[in-house]
């Protein structure tokens, strides 16, 4: 049998990824000295509320190679294959700690894929390969179909406040001051191996909506695949968003939360889009 596992920077809740047949493994958020299992302890509005008056900055960890060779160890023992997605090497060490895993096991039928992108890209990863394996389409070639769809995968993202960037040490004080002042509102995607870009800077909400919509004009999205708007806390953002999209007419598939794992270091307000490329 073939069992697909994601860690909790997918952002699929554990419920439904299960309803699905699709695995679970989280990874450790810590507020103010108590860590919390994202995706488990908390619900993420819960994470959010907590974030909102902890004092200090929360400290994000990835599984250990234990936890993934707990699973890995069941795999083998069943005589099962597993396809592992895990949050971009770029932005985590899940990536490593789930080879460790694999070594430590020494069993070759796991295959680990690095998305090289976050939150619910992942997701889109993850929902195909299932797609496949229930086609019975092999597992190796599910590997390589997956990795080709990781390179059409694509988000783009609103931040409304600086301020979680520079509580996270990725910007100055003075900048984020000033952007607060001008509500300045930093569009954010990822490269090709998942790390962070800033395509564009915008003043104001809806000039960064505007961004989005013609970013979208440039490409053509695949709409064999679901097209989904994305937040983290309070929907009034991607609710605007999504009446742009709607009047443009994208049809969204559905509207999905960022957790705590990637919202931690975004804040509330996010606002975005996920799709796939043509």
């Amino acid at each position: 049998m073939l069992r697909i596992l994601i860690d909790s920077a997918a952002d699929y809740l554990p419920a439904d990824a299960a309803k699905r047949n699709i695995e679970f493994i989280p990874l450790t958020v810590t507020l103010d000295g108590t860590p919390y299992q994202d995706g488990v302890d908390l619900t993420t509005d819960e994470y959010y509320d907590k974030l909102s008056r902890a004092a200090e900055f929360p400290k994000t960890s990835q599984p250990s190679p234990q936890a993934f060779a707990d699973i890995f160890q069941d795999v083998k023992d069943k005589g099962d294959e597993m396809i592992c997605i895990t949050l971009a090497a770029a932005l985590s060490g899940t990536y490593q700690s789930a080879n460790i895993a694999k070594e430590m096991v020494e069993y070759d039928r796991i295959h680990i894929i690095n998305a090289k992108t976050a939150t619910c890209a992942i997701r889109v990863l993850a929902d195909y390969a299932r797609d496949l394996a229930d086609q019975g389409v092999s597992t190796l070639e599910i590997v390589d179909k997956v990795k080709a769809l990781r390179e059409k995968v694509k988000i783009y993202a609103i931040l409304d406040t600086l301020e979680y960037l520079y509580k996270g040490g990725r910007l100055s004080k003075g900048a984020a001051t000033i952007g607060e002042m001008v509500s300045l509102k930093p569009i954010i995607t990822l490269d090709s191996e998942g790390a962070i870009m800033v395509p564009g800077k915008c003043v104001g909400k809806n000039k960064a909506t505007m961004f989005v919509m013609k970013a979208l004009d440039t490409v053509e999205v695949d709409t064999s695949f679901p097209f989904y708007t994305i937040y983290t806390l309070g929907t009034e953002n991607c609710e605007h968003l999504e009446k742009k999209l709607d009047t443009a007419g994208y049809s969204i598939a559905d509207r999905l939360q960022i957790g705590a794992t990637i919202g931690s270091h975004i804040g509330p307000g996010v606002f975005g889009v996920i799709f796939v490329q043509k």
